[in-house]
């Protein structure tokens, strides 16, 4: 299929206004998100730019948002990356799965993958999310054994191993070595990703649009919304 040189230009220009910004508002930048969305044939370039550079091309609302793949990490963020972020500066693969852990955990408390909007909640207090990952472990440690452990993949005894050897400190510590700080380090990790307002002064979270339009739209059809449930442990009638 020929393409014209304006097509080809224009959907050049809006691949790289994602990569730059990741996404694409239309208030912010109209004549390139109408360009994407009116014309087909633009829109199915910009696509393929992004097949090429493992990432998807998505539209939630009023917003094109660039989302690396998985295994993409040049524009995402590999295991290493991630542990360096979240964790102490010690930390092993247990440190990475708990922390992987919390941002599931996050999602379930926010979202319960019902109704026309997957929302349940508008916040959520730091302590409230400290109580429920300290709850959620324990539980999960405690219905599995090693060899349950084992097939589920999901080493609940390992990361409550992890999560109790953080030292506790009620004077806001910033320690990754600390359970508030290590918190601390996801949250705000989270918020420079434009996932969560991280309000430290009144120990607040709340989600984004951006992050909403995401879960709505894309992570909680049934299928994935079952599978975060599984990994947590949270049975249907919770």
């Amino acid at each position: 299929m020929a393409y014209e040189l304006d097509e080809v230009q224009t959907s050049q220009e809006i691949f790289y206004y994602l990569l730059e910004h990741h996404e694409l508002r239309e208030e912010e930048e109209m004549q390139l998100y109408r360009a994407y969305t009116e014309r087909e044939v633009i829109q199915n370039l910009v696509k393929s730019q992004g097949d090429i550079a493992r990432s998807r091309i998505e539209r939630y609302g009023n917003v094109i948002y660039l989302i690396p793949r998985e295994e993409n990490n040049f524009l995402g963020f590999s295991k290493a990356q991630l542990k360096a972020a979240l964790c102490k500066s010690s930390g092993t693969d247990k440190d990475y799965y708990l922390s992987q852990f919390v941002v599931l955990t996050l999602l379930v408390e926010f979202f319960d993958g019902q109704g026309s909007s997957s929302k349940a909640r508008e916040y959520m207090r730091v302590g409230e999310l400290q109580n429920c990952i300290s709850s959620r472990l324990k539980e999960g440690a405690e219905s599995m054994d090693e060899e349950e452990e084992e097939r589920s993949g999901i080493a609940f005894s390992n990361m409550l191993e992890a999560y109790e050897a953080l030292r506790s400190d009620d004077k806001g510590s910033r320690a990754k070595t600390t359970k508030e700080g290590f918190l601390h380090s996801i949250l705000t990790f989270l918020q420079k990703q434009g996932l969560l307002e991280y309000v430290e002064a009144d120990e607040m979270i709340k989600t984004t649009k951006k992050l909403d339009n995401f879960m709505d739209w894309n992570l909680l059809n049934q299928n994935n919304y079952h599978r975060v449930l599984k990994v947590l442990g949270v049975t249907e009638d919770e």
